[in-house]
C-alpha cells in the first residue's frame, strides 16, 4: 500500500538525514528520490502540506516558469498555462485584465463581482474599496512561487468563493546573484528589469526593479509601469524576520470595447478616448517565523498599504442620442458670437441632419441652459485614496489526537481600512478622432448643483471605514498511512461604515450607513492513496463575501445608479455564501502526471446589477442562486530530461439558477421589442439555466518545453477557447435583425499559438531570447457586450438615426461590442546573469 508518510521529509530535516546517510554509506550509489512539492495551507508561512495531500487540483508555478515563458504579467501566464483560467480584456490593456477561474473573477474594474482572493506574502491584495485586484501593482519579477488553490477554502478568508491565489516573493537565499534584462519590439514596447540578491541565513537581501513603456497596439493606448521591490531578512535569536517594501507608479490606457463594424474597418480603432488609470501604491510588510518548543512554529505578519488611484474616462452621453437638431438656433448663435466663437453652422446648414453637437453644447453652457441632452460627450473622473493595515498570526504544530497524528494550526487576523472616494462627470463633445473635450462654465458639470433640472447627478464624495476580524483553525489527520482527513474553519466579522459628504444623514439618495457581516465557514477534505499511480480525493467547503462599499452605495431601487459613473443609497444587502464540492483522481506513472476531477460551486444570495426603467441605470440586489460546475483533465509528461509536455482540458457550465429581470436595452428580445417597439429601452427575463456571460464553456491548453541542445531552448503553448455569451444577452435570446440590432450577441471561439526561443552561449552569463505571441495573427475577442451605437457605418457620430415610431419615440441602433485581442507581436531581448 502506498503511504504518504513515506514521502521525503521537509527540506531542513531532509538535508540532515541525507548528510548522515552519505556519511555512513560513502560508497552507496546515489538514489533518485521522488519529488515532493510542499504547499502552504494558509496565506501565512509556517504550515504546509505536500501537494499530493491537498483535496483538490492545486496548481503552482515558480520563478523559473515565469522566466521561461517571459510573460508580461502574472494573469497572462496563468491564462496560457493553468486549467480553468481565462482572461477578459474588456479594459483594453494587457495589465488590466479580468482573471476568471472556474467562473469566478479577480478584476481591477470597480463594480465587478469579485470571487477570488489574492495574497502576497500573507498580505491580502483585494483592495478594501470593491475587493478589486490591480494586477499592475503586483511585482511580477519578485515572485518566487504562485499557488492557485481551488474551491471555497475557508482559511483564505473573505472573497474566497471560487479559489485563492497565494504568492510568495523571492529572498536573497532563494534567488542569489544579480541579473539585468532588456527587451523590446512590437507596440514600441521597451522593458527593463533588474534583480539582485544574496547573503546568509543570518542576513540576506533581495531587490528587483521593473520599467515598462509601450505605445500599445490600439489607437491612443500608451502605458507606463514602474515597480520597485526590496526585502531584507535574517535571524534575531530563534526568530526569522523579513521586511519587504513594494512601490509602484503606473499610468495605463485601456480604451475598452469597440463596435463590431468599426473593428471590421480597423482592428486597432477605439470607441472613445481618453480612458486612463493612474495608480500610485506603497506596501510595507514585516514577516515573523519562529520555532518553539515541542516542534511548534509561530508565524505572522504586520503590514500597511496605501493606494491612490485617479481615472479619466471619455464616454458617449447616451441621453443625447435621441436628439436630431444640432444646428444652433438664433439665441444660441447670438450667444456664440458674443463669446467670440465662429465657424458654427449657418441657418439651414442642418437640412441633412449633419451633426454639430459641439456648437449646440457650447451654446447651452453659455446660456446656462440644460446641457444634458445637447452635449454628446462626457468626461468621468474618479479619485480614490485607500489605506489598509493589518496583522495576522498563526501557531502550527503536530500532535496526537484520539490516537491519530495531526498537523494543526490556529490563527487570527485583524485589518483596518480607510477609503476616500470622489467622482464627477463633466459634459463635453466628441471630436472627429473620438476624443472627448470637456466644457467649463455654468452647467458644465452633471452634479445637480448647477442646474436643478438636471436629472443626471453623477457626483459622489464618500468616506468609508472598515475593519475585519477573523479566527481560523485547521487539522490534517492521518486516519491511516494512506488516508488523510483535513478539517478547517474560519469565522469572519466585517464592519463597514459609509459617510456621504454630499447628502449626509441617510435616507433616499444618501450613502450613509452602518453595516456588519459575520459568518463561520467550514471545510472538509479527504485524500486516499491506493498506490503511487492512483490517489482519490474529495472535499466540501463554504466561503463568504460581504458586500463592498460600491455595492452598498448602489442598492436602492428608489435611487438607481449607473456604475461606474455614480452611486446612490444603501439599503441592506446580504453577504454571498458559496458551497463548493470537488472530487477527483490523480496519480503518477512512468514520468506521467495525470488528473481528472469534477467541481461544483453554488452561490446563494449572489449579487447582481439589475435594471431600472431608466436607460443604463440600475442597482445591486441579492440574486437567489447561481451555479458554476465543470470537469478538468490534465496530463504532464516528462518524456526525458530535456522534453516536457503538458495538456489541460476544462469544461465549465456557469448558469443562473433563479429567475430575475435585468437590463436588456441592446437585446432584441427585450420587452419593448416584443411589444413592437424595437430600438428602445427595455428589460429581459433571466430563466433558470441561462448562461452567465463572458465565461467560455471549453478550454484546451497545450504546452511544450524542449531543451534542443545545451545552448538552445524552445517553448510552445497553444490556448484554445470556446466563445461566450455577451453581457446584455444573459437570457441567450438576442437575435440580430440588421436594422435595430446588429451583431451576434456572443464572442466566437479562437485558438492562439505562442512561441518562445532562447539561446545561451556556452560558459557565458548571457541569454538571448525571442517571444512571439499569436504566431498566426489570429483575430479574436475575449469579451462582448450589447449596447447603443453612436456612430454610423462611416465612423461619424450620429444621433436619432431612425425616424420616430407611432408613439413618437426615437429608436436607436444597438450593436455587439467586442474586446479585440492583440495581433501578432514579437519581442527580442537579452538577459545577463552576473557571476556570484
Amino acid at each position: 500500500m502506498y503511504s504518504p508518510s513515506s514521502q521525503p521529509l521537509p527540506p531542513a530535516w531532509l538535508a540532515a538525514a541525507l548528510s548522515l546517510l552519505c556519511a555512513g554509506t560513502a560508497r552507496a550509489e546515489p538514489t533518485q528520490l521522488p519529488r515532493v512539492e510542499v504547499i502552504s495551507s494558509s496565506p501565512l508561512r509556517g504550515s504546509a502540506l505536500a501537494r499530493e495531500q491537498m483535496p483538490g487540483l492545486v496548481q503552482s508555478l515558480g520563478a523559473a516558469d515565469l522566466q521561461r515563458r517571459q510573460a508580461l504579467d502574472l494573469p497572462d501566464y496563468l491564462a496560457r498555462n493553468l486549467a480553468s483560467v481565462s482572461l477578459n480584456e474588456a479594459q483594453g490593456n494587457p495589465l488590466q485584465a479580468d482573471l476568471n477561474y472556474r467562473g469566478f473573477s479577480a478584476s481591477p474594474l470597480l463594480g465587478t463581482p469579485q470571487g477570488l482572493s489574492v495574497y502576497l506574502d500573507g498580505v491580502r491584495l483585494n483592495q478594501p474599496f470593491g475587493d478589486v485586484v490591480s494586477w499592475d501593482l503586483i511585482p511580477s519579477s519578485a515572485i518566487e512561487q504562485a499557488v492557485l488553490m481551488p474551491g471555497s477554502n475557508p482559511l483564505f478568508g473573505l472573497n474566497t468563493l471560487g479559489g485563492a491565489l497565494a504568492l510568495q516573493t523571492k529572498t536573497g537565499l532563494s534567488s542569489p546573484g544579480s541579473a539585468l534584462q532588456l527587451s523590446g519590439g512590437s507596440h514600441r514596447r521597451v522593458l527593463l528589469e533588474f534583480e539582485s540578491g544574496g547573503g546568509s541565513p543570518q542576513r540576506h537581501w533581495f531587490v528587483t526593479a521593473k520599467r515598462l513603456h509601450e505605445q500599445g497596439w490600439r489607437a491612443a493606448s500608451p502605458s507606463d509601469q514602474s515597480q520597485l521591490f526590496a526585502k531584507l531578512g535574517g535571524r534575531v535569536g530563534a526568530a526569522e524576520l523579513r521586511l519587504a517594501l513594494a512601490l509602484a507608479g503606473n499610468e495605463l490606457s485601456g480604451n475598452g470595447l469597440q463596435e463590431q463594424g468599426a473593428l471590421a474597418r480597423d482592428w486597432r480603432s477605439i470607441y472613445t478616448a481618453p480612458d486612463t488609470t493612474r495608480n500610485r501604491a506603497q506596501l510595507l510588510n514585516l514577516e515573523l517565523n519562529q520555532g518553539l518548543a515541542g516542534g511548534m512554529r509561530l508565524s505572522g505578519n504586520l503590514f500597511y498599504r496605501r493606494i491612490s488611484t485617479d481615472t479619466l474616462n471619455g464616454d458617449i452621453n447616451e441621453e443625447a442620442l435621441g436628439q436630431s437638431v444640432y444646428q444652433p438656433n438664433a439665441e444660441e448663435r447670438e450667444a456664440l458670437a458674443a463669446a467670440g466663437y465662429s465657424g458654427y453652422p449657418a441657418a439651414g446648414a442642418n437640412a441633412a441632419n449633419t451633426p454639430f453637437p459641439r456648437w449646440r453644447c457650447i451654446a447651452n453652457v453659455l446660456l446656462n441652459e440644460e446641457p444634458n441632452e445637447k452635449c454628446n460627450g462626457l468626461l468621468n473622473r474618479t479619485h480614490s485614496l485607500q489605506q489598509h493595515a493589518g496583522l495576522g498570526a498563526q501557531l502550527a504544530g503536530e500532535s496526537q489526537w484520539a490516537g491519530l497524528k495531526s498537523q494543526w494550526l490556529l490563527g487570527a487576523a485583524l485589518d483596518w481600512s480607510r477609503v476616500d472616494f470622489q467622482q464627477s462627470t463633466q459634459f463635453g463633445f466628441i471630436n472627429p478622432d473620438r476624443t472627448v473635450s470637456g466644457l467649463e462654465g455654468p452647467g458644465a458639470f452633471a452634479d445637480g448643483s448647477q442646474n436643478s433640472e438636471d436629472a443626471f447627478d453623477a457626483r459622489v464624495d464618500l468616506r468609508s471605514r472598515g475593519h475585519t476580524a477573523s479566527l481560523f483553525a485547521s487539522s490534517a489527520l492521518s486516519l491511516s498511512p494512506a488516508t488523510l482527513l483535513t478539517l478547517s474553519g474560519r469565522y469572519n466579522r466585517a464592519a463597514i461604515s459609509n459617510r456621504d459628504q454630499i447628502r449626509p444623514g441617510g435616507g433616499t439618495g444618501s450613502l450613509d450607513g452602518e453595516h456588519v457581516f459575520s459568518h463561520f465557514n467550514p471545510g472538509l477534505g479527504l485524500t486516499h492513496a491506493l498506490s503511487p499511480a492512483l490517489q482519490l480525493y474529495a472535499s466540501a467547503s463554504q466561503g463568504a463575501r460581504a458586500p463592498t462599499s460600491v455595492e452598498l452605495g448602489c442598492a436602492d431601487p428608489a435611487s438607481p445608479c449607473k456604475l461606474p459613473n455614480a452611486m446612490a443609497g444603501d439599503p441592506p444587502l446580504r453577504q454571498v455564501i458559496t458551497h463548493s464540492w470537488e472530487l477527483g483522481a490523480r496519480g503518477r506513472w512512468a514520468g506521467l502526471d495525470w488528473h481528472l476531477g469534477a467541481f461544483r460551486a453554488d452561490n446563494h444570495d449572489d449579487l447582481l446589477f439589475v435594471a431600472d426603467n431608466s436607460s443604463g441605470f440600475g442597482y445591486f440586489r441579492n440574486f437567489g442562486l447561481t451555479r458554476r460546475q465543470g470537469l478538468e483533465a490534465s496530463l504532464q509528461w516528462q518524456a526525458h530530461r530535456d522534453l516536457r509536455l503538458g495538456a489541460n482540458l476544462s469544461l465549465l457550465d456557469a448558469t443562473y439558477q433563479s429567475a430575475e429581470q435585468v437590463g436588456g436595452t441592446g437585446n432584441s428580445s427585450n420587452e419593448s421589442a416584443q411589444a413592437g417597439l424595437p430600438g428602445l429601452e427595455g428589460v429581459i427575463q433571466i430563466r433558470p439555466g441561462d448562461r452567465i456571460p463572458l465565461l467560455p464553456r471549453q478550454q484546451l491548453k497545450l504546452t511544450l518545453d524542449w531543451r534542443v541542445s545545451p545552448q538552445w531552448n524552445l517553448g510552445l503553448d497553444l490556448q484554445a477557447s470556446a466563445g461566450a455569451t455577451a453581457r446584455g444577452n444573459e437570457n441567450g435570446q438576442h437575435r440580430p435583425d440588421g436594422v435595430f440590432y446588429t451583431g451576434p450577441g456572443r464572442s466566437a471561439g479562437y485558438a492562439l499559438l505562442n512561441l518562445g526561443l532562447d539561446y545561451r552561449p556556452a560558459h557565458s552569463g548571457l541569454k538571448f531570447f525571442v517571444q512571439i505571441k499569436n504566431l498566426f495573427d489570429t483575430r479574436y475577442s475575449t469579451a462582448a457586450q450589447l449596447g447603443a451605437n453612436a456612430f454610423d457605418a462611416q465612423g461619424n457620430y450620429r444621433a436619432r438615426p431612425l425616424p420616430a415610431n407611432a408613439n413618437g419615440d426615437y429608436p436607436l441602433i444597438h450593436a455587439t461590442f467586442f474586446a479585440p485581442g492583440a495581433p501578432r507581436a514579437a519581442w527580442l531581448g537579452l538577459r545577463y546573469e552576473f557571476a556570484e
